[in-house]
């Protein structure tokens, strides 16, 4: 489209810079930018442009544009108002979605961006007649109708208007009083007394009382009786009729018109196709309420002003006054667009948008206008955030048919494709200890096992009470909160269970269940100590990547190979895992582009493979949808521009990220939909209501009204967590803070303190923080760092064979039989009663309780080595063992956040360095052989490595490892 400034009106100017709302008045025929505290006071002898700016996480700016028509506003500013919003969709690259509004049935959007409601006062500006002032206060009836938000439309103060269906608002001198039809639903009269609270702080300064009344109750109280006195007394109310005025047509059957020369001809075809379209070209698909106007990407400016008149003139002729007109852009087609037709090809074109936003912006910049934000690019990816603690307790069971089987500590973060799992973990919140119970199924596992696993998730939520938030992650679609709660996680070819294994032999596929001595090819990935994966695949060369490290071994031949492309701080995680994959092997390093010919045999020989890593589904900005779930039928609304209020008790919401979908249930929700919520989630992704092609493998998550975690939370710009403690319907809930002037008090635990978790000594407020944020940098690798002598003591809980002593267990968790809680739970966390879970849900077995390894951000002298827990938070039967697990791991000095220490000397003898290479013919028996240089005396270390031992200690683990071998002492 081309733009030439003459095109553009000075009121424009540098509009659609920023997020927000931006609001012009027809004055004159022209737009007249108006000022911020006037938004959201309409009048209804005048037209209005909005203009509405979305900053996405993109970067880009979303624009959305309305233009609003007061009942009583001439057809002239009308029509000024119509071509102008064309205008402002040239000003602003001409991609941006245009509405219509006409006063009373304005579209849930708009009113979205002026919650609770607008109110439109008599009036016009000075080139009609002036705004009424009232100087008296005047008594008014105000009629109020929607679920999520209110329409909201004054009527004459007569009985004749009351009805049983809807809720209305007597607005007096002195008090305000909220009528309630018979067959309002809670959900509209608790929307409406946001309405009563407008009106409240906006006409009375907040100082006035406020009655409620409901139908049917005659004049059961005071409050009733002073109401109906304004109607002249009670009489029973007449039965709604739907007004002319309130008709509209809802035609089932779409007609297609091209419009050329103003002139709007109908194209002839039985069915709508994408194909019928042309970017030369303007459209108007007339669906009867609904109107579209289509605008080819090539159409001038003048074509599109002339389709925005053929479509006026259209329903005017029809007498749809009411009917709304949306223009939409080729490549920008509104999701209410594309669902017209049987299929749509989304083609939206990013090149040609900021083409024509650069265009309009070096035209805006010759007059001077500042267009710095016009252009947004986009923002530096950023590592994704986990938003949950990684310092919980994890339980984890492998399901075996209809059973499930309680993994071993050490084996709960090492799946296989072919099973499904169960995990529960349990974190300190903000208030109190937050449950997430999930499932966990591979991609080669069976139908069977997967339902059998959510079936038994679903009733450990339920004996819960339904506290634990739930979810439900298939393998390659894991979330960042899992991979964070399993820290160490290793996925395995093939599978244990009884039905796998039953699978493969009724399909006679041949078994690849993981053998330790055969081929294996490991893919390494992650983000740091916390967060690191090995995940199987073939072992073949086009299963390589050059963005990745590998594992490659086949019995005592270890290989490791790095991609070109890959980070170089990975090799640390490619140390750790090969700890846990191969350990008391001697690896060979392999470079891409300088293999070695064994290296090769071992895949089969060479081929292609790619080099980019696979994209993963990028998350999107969060919708909210209300759910209406009936007889197996999933209808949903979506709720613009939603905050906390938006979520109402009563009801399930669920909130589409597209990488993620989260579940929200109120409390006050029936049982039996409770036990629905995972269904309705997987409804959801079925019927992918914005039609992004949503991946029915998608994360679902169930969470609980009062136990909204953290990572759900994110998605409100705020959150009060003491809405979460108040009782009573949406409507009683909301009528307390009206009546009260505020949120009323209410009784919440208190903060939780850094004090001890899940048998851990406590941990600094600024490291309690940062793992929560769960940032990682190449300074934090060696966290986990440990000496030989930790290592000692952490080996009783570990697996013995550890091929790299000096890197401890990945895992530092205190398990806790069928209770899952620390023992002082109790105290942190409140309605630990509803917590427990009955003992039938467990395994009757308990698991072996770790003993607690010191946090690495505590400092003991070796002089005053004391236990560091708290005898009150220590079971009477292990008290003595851990006590003098403690004092020995007390005496160790440990920094966090540094390079591996250097070793305390008088810790270790000295040996010559003759007897401690591995070449040696007279080596010493009883050393730790993965630390031998630390038995060389400084003066021969010296010699041997050229720098000191506190030189050698700050180098990175892979580089030590080089200077090792070098020394023979590797």
């Amino acid at each position: 489209m081309a733009v030439s400034m003459r095109d553009l009106d000075p009121a424009f100017q540098g509009a659609g810079q920023k997020a927000g709302i931006e609001v012009w008045r027809i004055e004159s025929f022209r737009p007249v930018l108006a000022p911020k505290s006037s938004h959201g006071k309409f009048f209804t002898g005048d037209s209005y442009i909005v203009l509405k700016t979305t900053a996405l996480k993109t970067g880009a700016l979303r624009h959305d544009i309305h233009y609003w028509l007061g009942k009583d506003t001439s057809q002239d500013e009308a029509g000024t108002a119509a071509v102008k919003t064309v205008e402002l969709d040239a000003a602003l690259g001409g991609h941006a979605v245009q509405y219509r509004e006409i006063q009373g049935n304005e579209t849930e959007k708009f009113l979205s961006y002026f919650k609770p409601c607008i109110i439109p006062q008599e009036g016009r500006v000075a080139s009609g007649f002036n705004h009424v002032e009232a100087e008296e206060h005047k008594t008014c009836l105000f009629a109020c109708r929607g679920k999520h938000v209110v329409h909201v439309k004054e009527v004459p103060v007569a009985r004749t208007y009351l009805n049983h269906d809807d809720i209305f608002i007597l607005d007096t001198k002195s008090k305000i009083f909220q009528f309630n039809g018979s067959n309002a639903i809670i959900q509209e009269r608790a929307k409406a007394l946001e309405v009563v609270q407008y009106i409240k702080d906006t006409y009375h300064d907040g100082k006035c009382e406020v009655a409620t009344v409901e139908d049917g109750r005659l004049m059961a109280d005071a409050e009733s009786g002073e109401f109906w006195g304004f109607f002249g007394g009670f009489a029973p109310l007449p039965r709604k009729t739907v007004c002319d005025e309130e008709k509209t047509n809802h035609s089932d059957i779409a007609k297609l018109f091209c419009v050329e020369k103003g002139q709007a001809n109908q194209v002839k075809g039985d069915e709508l196709k994408q194909e019928m379209f042309d970017s030369y070209h303007c459209y108007i698909l007339d669906c009867g309420f609904e109107v579209f106007v289509w605008m080819g990407r090539n159409t001038s400016l003048d074509n599109r002003k002339s389709a925005s008149r053929a479509a006026e003139e259209m329903i005017r002729l029809s007498e749809r006054s009411k009917s709304q007109i949306i223009r939409v852009i080729e490549g920008f087609e509104t999701v209410a667009f594309r669902s017209k037709f049987e299929s749509w090809t989304q083609k939206t074109n990013s090149t040609l948008s900021n083409n024509g936003r650069g265009r309009v912006a070096a035209l805006l910049q010759r007059q001077g206008v500042n267009v710095s934000g016009l252009l947004k690019a986009s923002p530096p990816k950023e590592e994704p955030q986990a938003h949950i603690d990684c310092r919980g307790n994890l339980q984890v069971w492998r399901v075996d048919g209809q059973e499930k089987i309680l993994l071993e500590a050490a084996d709960q973060s090492k799946f296989y494709s072919g099973d499904c799992y169960i995990f529960h973990y349990s974190y300190p919140g903000e208030y109190k200890e937050e449950v997430l119970i999930g499932t966990w199924c591979g991609a080669q596992s069976v139908e069977e096992e997967r339902s059998s696993a959510v079936y038994m998730a679903i009733k450990m939520v339920e004996a819960m009470k339904f506290v634990p938030a739930q979810a439900r992650i298939y393998q390659g679609k894991e979330p960042i909160q899992f991979f964070v709660i399993m820290q160490s996680f290793i996925v395995f070819k093939g599978g244990l269970s009884n039905g796998y294994k039953k699978h493969i032999a009724e399909k006679e596929i041949q078994d690849d269940t993981y053998n330790e001595n055969g081929l294996a090819l490991f893919r390494i990935q992650g983000f740091g100590p916390e967060n690191m994966q090995a995940i199987q695949v073939d072992p073949v060369a086009s299963s390589l990547n050059s963005s990745y490290w590998y594992i490659l071994h086949n019995g005592s031949s270890v290989f490791t190979w790095s991609g070109n492309l890959a980070a170089s701080f990975d090799q640390e995680l490619v140390e750790r895992q090969l700890d846990v994959i191969k350990p008391n092997l001697q690896t060979r390093a392999q470079r891409e582009g300088s293999e070695s010919e064994q290296f090769w045999e071992l895949l089969g020989g060479k081929s292609d493979y790619p080099s980019q890593k696979p994209t993963s589904e990028p998350e999107n900005d969060p919708h909210l949808f209300a759910c209406a779930f009936t007889k197996g039928n999933l209808k949903v609304t979506e709720i613009y521009n939603f905050t906390q209020d938006d979520l109402m008790t009563e009801d399930i919401f669920v909130i589409d990220c597209h990488s993620e979908i989260f579940v929200w249930v109120g409390q006050e929700v029936q049982p039996y939909n409770k036990l629905q919520a995972l269904f309705i989630g997987e409804k959801f992704i079925e019927q992918d209501f914005l039609l992004e092609n949503l991946s029915n493998e998608a994360p679902i998550y169930v969470i609980m009204e009062g136990n909204e975690p953290l990572f759900f939370t994110r998605f409100f710009a705020s959150w009060d967590s003491s809405k979460a403690y108040l009782h009573g319907n949406s409507f009683e809930r909301k009528l307390k803070i009206v009546k009260n002037g505020s949120t009323p008090v209410v009784n919440k635990p208190r903060r939780r303190s850094p004090a001890s978790y899940g048998g851990r000594t406590s941990v600094p407020e600024k490291s309690h923080q940062r793992s929560k944020s769960m940032s990682f940098s190449p300074e934090r690798v060696r966290v986990r760092g440990r000496s030989p002598a930790f290592n000692a003591l952490a080996a009783a809980f570990e697996n013995p064979s550890a091929r790299n002593l000096s890197t401890p267990p990945s895992l530092m968790r205190k398990t806790y039989p069928r209770s899952l809680t620390p023992p002082d739970a109790a105290k942190l966390a409140p309605k630990s009663s509803a917590i427990a879970l009955p003992s039938a849900i467990f395994e009757q077995v308990k698991p072996q309780p770790r003993e607690p390894l010191i946090p690495s951000s505590i400092k003991v002298s070796r002089k005053t080595a004391k236990s560091p827990f708290p005898k009150s938070n220590i079971k009477d039967n292990v008290i003595e063992k851990q006590n003098s697990m403690s004092i020995q791991i007390a005496s160790l000095t440990i920094h966090e956040d540094t390079k591996e220490g250097v070793e305390d000397e008088e810790s270790f003898p000295i040996y010559p360095y003759e007897r401690l290479k591995t070449t040696s013919m007279d080596p010493i028996a009883d050393i730790d052989v993965t630390r031998r240089e630390t038995y060389l005396s400084a003066k021969e270390f010296k010699e041997k490595f050229g720098m000191s031992k506190e030189a050698f200690y700050e180098l990175p683990k892979w580089k030590q490892n080089k200077f090792k071998m070098a020394a023979e002492l590797f």
